[in-house]
């Protein structure tokens, strides 16, 4: 309904961003590995579309920067080095610290009614031992968090971020946390939003992300090379 109280259609998604969802979900699972390299042909009839708005897709996955493009060959699912994934790491800290300012300084009422019920998923998940089951909703808490900001760019930068963190699952695997661990730093985030304790928050979730550099730089390069080689 618009500001003078008409009725305007109904916006919907482009087959095109319907695409880019399917896409941006194979590669965060490892369908699409990294290295494979995109046929339209191939994708096309797979999809069931034609190859405008499958073209269309592939090119949003190249701005988010989870497909590159080699010329006179095509697109192929980015490769990701020791040193990427860092950077990923400290971006998510980036905007997941502005997340926790804007949430603490919003409707925190909201916002505790939301992870509470997602880190209910991660602790079930966590009696499950299933490290795949684990992830998603690692990483739903951390979507929920960023979403109860309000910010729909810190929302749409999170996503990005958090599939290519789902690319590196092979790789971290070996240095992810047990799930005791794990459930016990997402209590802990949200019983300082429940305090009110914003300092404490901005505390945790820099040991959160930055722990985890930790981790990964004490697993090293070669070692994600052979993790990232073992899925083509």
């Amino acid at each position: 309904m618009n500001s003078h109280g008409g009725l305007e259609p109904v916006p919907r998604r482009s087959t095109a961003a319907l695409i880019a969802d399917q896409l941006r979900s194979a590669i965060m699972y490892g369908h699409l590995a990294p290295g494979d390299q995109l046929g339209e042909t191939d994708l096309a009839a797979q999809l069931g579309v034609s190859r405008g708005p499958l073209r269309e897709a592939m090119q949003r996955l190249v701005q988010e920067g989870l497909l590159r493009s080699e010329r006179h060959r095509g697109l192929f699912v980015r490769e990701l080095e020791a040193e990427d994934v860092r950077d990923i790491y400290v971006a998510r800290l980036a905007v997941e610290r502005a997340s926790c300012e804007l949430v603490m300084r919003g409707n925190r009422g909201e916002a505790l009614a939301r992870l509470t019920a997602s880190l209910e998923e991660l602790v079930q998940a966590a009696e499950t031992g299933d490290r795949t089951a684990m992830s998603d909703a690692d990483q739903a808490f951390h979507q929920t968090l960023v979403s109860c900001s309000g910010n729909r760019r810190l929302e749409r930068m999170a996503q990005t971020l958090l599939v290519e963190t789902r690319m590196c699952l092979t790789v971290m695997q070996d240095v992810y946390p047990e799930a005791a661990e794990l459930v016990d730093e997402h209590r802990k985030l949200l019983d300082a939003i429940t305090e009110g304790d914003e300092k404490q928050l901005l505390n945790l979730i820099e040991s959160h992300m930055l722990d985890t550099v930790d981790r990964i730089n004490t697993t090293g390069p070669a070692a994600i090379r052979r993790s990232t080689s073992a899925q083509n």
